[in-house]
């Protein structure tokens, strides 16, 4: 038992590593059922575009997507257009752009291991070189080569070319270490990028790596029960809703909190040095103990980027630093 619970306690300290590791994956795998399945290269004048629907557009879905399922992009919109606190001012602004960018860049995982597995197995790379109309392309592949090595590239892809078949290996192997060249050169920069902006980000930090660990495992014990809660609470108001209704009796008094708690506590985190709230549902309760209203201009204050998970949930990529 004791093995068990070593196991479970080192999957909820690296989570987040494990939610990136999951997603990488299963990009992964979908990009190789993609070439495997349902790509087929025409061979013919559509090569180019064909392949690059295949790289950027599957990309482009899931980077998209990467917006749709972050806790922050809906904890930003949501009120916007009717929310006084929300309406534009120039920190607001700046602070909207600011959590905007930082979804961004947890919404390009997906895409980005989409296109650097598609350059590794370098399927579309080939189908698209060998249809793009490039003269220094032509003349870097067909160096050296029969004189109607350039009119039959294009048939490569689906071994119709009349080229003799060394040359076509040839040929193949450039262009496949051309995509393979690019694909790792991809992953180095998101490495060397990733490493150094979470160093930066780090060296900056206003807390210590201690306290920054005890607030990410509170966020998450605070998520987990906040649905636990909130579930409970759903339940026991539709069983005395129900119960009023179908023994036409008035109803039990049941205490839910009213629409500007719901709105305080959906802010986004706001950070001050002089108050330490792990959560806006913590801002929130000291505030109710010490009989005084969150103040909802708190929005436009700075948030350090290393605190940036405060704002997501347990189930979103973005929640995460």
């Amino acid at each position: 038992m004791e093995k068990y619970r070593t196991v479970l306690n080192l999957v909820l300290k690296q989570h987040a590593t494990l939610g990136y590791s999951f997603l990488a994956l299963a990009t992964a795998g979908g990009e190789q059922l993609f070439s495997v399945v349902v790509f087929s290269c025409p061979c013919n004048s559509w090569n180019f575009a064909y392949s690059m629907v295949f790289l950027l557009i599957p990309a482009l879905v899931l980077f998209l997507l990467g917006y749709f399922v972050s806790s922050r992009t809906w904890k930003l919109c949501t009120g916007c257009c009717i929310n006084q606190v929300k309406h534009c001012s120039k920190t607001i602004i700046c602070r909207g752009i600011k959590i905007f960018l930082q979804i961004t860049v947890g919404a390009l995982v997906a895409p980005v291991t989409w296109i650097s597995v598609a350059l590794l197995n370098g399927t579309f790379y080939e189908c698209g070189m060998c249809g793009y109309h490039s003269e220094y392309l032509l003349q870097t592949l067909c160096y050296n080569k029969s004189s109607d090595c350039q009119s039959n590239l294009f048939k490569l892809p689906c071994g119709h070319s009349t080229l003799p078949l060394p040359i076509q290996e040839d040929i193949r192997l450039t262009i496949r270490a051309q995509s393979q060249v690019l694909g790792w050169s991809l992953i180095a920069a998101i490495v060397v990028f990733t490493l150094a902006s979470t160093c930066i980000l780090r060296c900056y930090s206003p807390v210590s790596f201690l306290q920054l660990q005890f607030w990410k495992m509170y966020k998450v014990k605070e998520n987990e029960l906040f649905e636990q809660k909130s579930a409970e609470h759903a339940k026991e108001l539709a069983e005395r809703n129900l119960k009023s209704f179908f023994n036409s009796e008035g109803p039990q008094d049941i205490r839910t909190p009213n629409r500007a708690a719901w709105e305080e506590i959906s802010l986004l985190y706001s950070f001050s040095r002089t108050e330490e709230y792990y959560s806006t549902i913590h801002k929130y309760a000291e505030r109710k103990a010490d009989n005084t209203r969150t103040s909802t201009s708190t929005i436009h204050v700075d948030v350090p980027a290393v605190l940036d998970f405060v704002d997501g949930n347990k189930n979103s990529v973005d929640s995460h630093v």
